[in-house]
């Protein structure tokens, strides 16, 4: 029987992506984990957890990756659903600034697991100027940008909504951000 999954392997996989759901809700209140808490709420056994991920660090590291993955993988299909200038800030407003403000204990928690710069810092990053390269290119596809925008310039455009604070009403700075340097990008 070619092709057929083994049912063992996909309960596997389930197991998982429910162990990294978990750990990623955890840690966006919490740098700390608690295995014994996310195997509970994942609805597996201790066990279970530990063999897919030994370390808190190993699963610290494995949420954050899904979790980027989860944001550079939407840029196709915003560009697929909207006009590339809509595209563009959903991604920065919807995605990019809610990643931002919903994720503060997975960023504390990856500063702690990694401790100095490395291959998982430049992926990061890497990762990041491709989103917007992409949606850059759409939009200079459409001739609703300037022809001489760099993909790092406006990643670096968009660092300013680190600096937004969840106790404030981010979503209308996030959006004013975006709209600022959206005047900033358009074609006159």
């Amino acid at each position: 029987m070619m092709g057929a999954v083994n049912p063992r392997r996909s309960d596997t996989r389930r197991n998982h992506e429910r162990i990294l759901a978990v750990a990623a809700e955890s840690l966006s209140c919490s740098a700390e984990l608690s295995f014994n808490a996310i195997a509970k709420k994942a609805g597996v056994g201790i066990g279970t957890v530990y063999r897919h991920f030994p370390t808190s660090e190993a699963l610290i590291l494995a949420v954050y990756q899904r979790e980027l993955g989860h944001l550079v993988d939407v840029v196709p299909h915003l560009l697929a659903e909207h006009p590339p200038q809509d595209a563009f800030k959903l991604w920065t407003t919807e995605y990019l600034a809610r990643y931002i403000m919903t994720k503060r204990g997975l960023a504390e928690a990856m500063m702690a697991a990694t401790k100095s710069p490395g291959p998982l810092s430049t992926n990061t990053y890497e990762a990041l100027v491709g989103a917007v390269a992409t949606l850059v290119d759409a939009n200079m596809a459409a001739g609703t940008v300037r022809d001489d925008l760099n993909p790092v310039t406006v990643l670096r455009g968009l660092g300013g909504l680190f600096s937004l604070s969840p106790a404030e009403q981010w979503q209308k700075h996030a959006a004013d951000l975006t709209d600022l340097l959206w005047r900033g990008m358009r074609r006159n």
